[in-house]
């Protein structure tokens, strides 16, 4: 019998002529971080931040990320928002008045994560996961390569300054407990050009399982009041907590940016943030500004290739 012909075959995209644009970004905390729900603050709720499902580490939602980019460029897109539109898209009152966002975002995960060790300095920790994400947002295959295997030991760079077993391997205290951990060259190889040099001495990298754990203990966390409208005192059921990403935390996220297709207007260059190179500055994320919290270093880049 012969075969009907294919009136529908899969398209590939050409390699060479990709659809999107792959970029990533980068964020240093400044402040403390808290991107969550604020639902349940009145019954004395923790006040919980986003997290991943698999290592239970902070996240910025790709949506939040999305919301304060656009609205940093409709500031400066005053006449009719137009720019920001085409870049963020646009849903209107008709079924035609719809226009889909040029700029994909992806949501920020940790990179590396600030931890204090009672009677130790701070360290700044990462899991294989993480640096794996971390790897494939920037478009370093070599970087793959190099995660080291946390299944039977964990690992810190040579200059770490820490006590010291008598095998010569280093030990830290997490709420874990006391953790050895062999010293292993070339970990700064997963840095960001965005932190500051006191990291580089001071690198961990524990296994996926206990990475969660570690970040709970990490997190800033503050008992906050409500008070009465009237009365400088407490409310019924007005005590409550939160919990946010440390100071010096350091996240990544990827993004994509779709080409115009012919019978769309291009409108140039994608530089959402202040600095003349567009590709620089400080940013608040999540919520919480009034109080101190949200204010963030970014910086974004050309991913290498596609992997």
């Amino acid at each position: 019998m012969q075969k009907a012909p294919d009136t529908h075959p899969l398209k590939l995209p050409n390699p060479d002529h990709p659809m999107y644009e792959r970029r990533y970004g980068l964020i240093r905390t400044l402040a403390p971080l808290h991107v969550g729900a604020s639902a349940g603050e009145e019954a004395g709720n923790l006040n919980l931040i986003f997290r991943d499902a698999y290592t239970q580490t902070g996240i910025i939602p790709g949506s939040s990320i999305r919301g304060r980019f656009r609205a940093e460029m409709r500031r400066s897109d005053k006449e009719d928002h137009r720019v920001s539109e085409e870049f963020y898209g646009r849903v209107g009152k008709g079924p035609d008045d719809i226009h889909e966002s040029l700029i994909k975002f992806e949501h920020a995960s940790i990179v590396w994560l600030p931890v204090y060790c009672p009677g130790q300095p701070v360290v700044w920790v990462s899991c294989p996961r993480l640096l794996r994400r971390y790897a494939t947002a920037t478009g370093n295959p070599e970087l793959l390569k190099r995660i080291p295997d946390t299944t039977k030991e964990s690992y810190c760079t040579p200059t770490l300054r820490s006590k010291t077993s008598k095998d010569g391997k280093k030990i830290l205290f997490f709420n874990l407990g006391f953790m050895e951990l062999k010293t292993r060259e070339g970990l700064e190889a997963f840095l960001p050009p965005i932190v500051d040099d006191e990291v580089r001495t001071q690198l961990v990298v524990v296994a996926d399982a206990d990475m969660g754990m570690i970040h709970d203990m990490a997190l800033y966390r503050q008992s906050r009041v409500r008070l009465e409208d009237n009365e400088k005192i407490a409310s019924d059921g007005g005590f409550f907590n939160l919990e946010a990403l440390p100071e010096g935390t350091v996240m990544i996220f990827p993004v994509a940016i779709r080409k115009p297709s012919a019978d769309e207007h291009n409108p140039g260059d994608w530089k959402p943030l202040a600095e003349d190179s567009g590709s620089r500055g400080e940013i608040y994320f999540g919520g919480l500004e009034s109080i101190g919290m949200g204010r963030c270093q970014v910086s974004l880049h050309k991913a290498e290739e596609a992997l």
